[in-house]
């Protein structure tokens, strides 16, 4: 069965969700002592892309694809990510990451501790639609998957001419890749962080789960 364009009305019903997780996460920030949480709330504040952008920044600072940080790729990554952070706290910071004090984070450790926390029925439901979606069973969703399960007939700027069905598709994509670097691939590392965001927005369970049913006719 095809999904029609409708099935992206999910991201469309998550801006106002985003709009007002980004407002609290700024009135929390407010009184926030706990450094990682204070780096969560910052990623919040600029909505359900934020933690995925943070992740992407220290994907670049990892010169040697070791998929571990070191103390100066942490603080490099924080600052060109535009995190106001002290220099103390964000050692602080570090050492509470590095668990075993070996002078380095481990990537996914990382990403894990600072994603809000999501209960295991929210997780399947994404990981549902991620493997709905990943058509080739690669792990990545890419233009051809969505050829199979996305019809772009009832897109209105695929309607009036504005787009080509690629064009259609590639917008699809990079609604869920990070804005520094759209590769026009997902993985589903950045689907599982983009659904992060949406869920830290979205109180209830059964919510969450309805909305990812309807919109991935699961």
């Amino acid at each position: 069965m095809q999904m029609h364009f409708l099935a992206a009305g999910i991201m469309a019903g998550t801006s106002r969700h985003d709009r007002e997780m980004a407002v609290n996460a700024k009135k929390q920030l407010s009184v926030c002592t706990d450094p990682v949480e204070s780096l969560r709330l910052q990623c919040l504040a600029r909505g359900s892309s934020g933690i995925k952008c943070l992740s992407r920044t220290f994907k670049i600072m990892d010169d040697d694809n070791n998929r571990t940080l070191d103390m100066k790729e942490f603080m490099k990554g924080l600052n060109d990510y535009g995190v106001l952070i002290e220099k103390e706290e964000a050692m602080a910071m570090f050492q509470r990451f590095d668990r075993d004090n070996s002078g380095s984070i481990d990537f996914d450790e990382f990403l894990l501790t600072l994603r809000p926390p999501m209960s295991n029925a929210r997780k399947e439901v994404i990981m549902q639609a991620f493997r709905k979606l990943d058509k080739t069973n690669d792990g990545v969703i890419t233009i051809e998957d969505l050829r199979g399960v996305y019809n772009v007939k009832y897109h209105p700027k695929y309607q009036n001419g504005e787009w080509t069905e690629e064009q259609v598709f590639r917008k699809f994509l990079d609604s869920f890749d990070s804005p520094y670097d759209k590769d026009g691939q997902v993985t589903k590392e950045e689907f599982l962080n983009y659904y992060c965001g949406v869920s830290a927005s979205i109180d209830s369970d059964v919510y969450f789960i309805l909305m990812m049913k309807t919109a991935w006719k699961l």
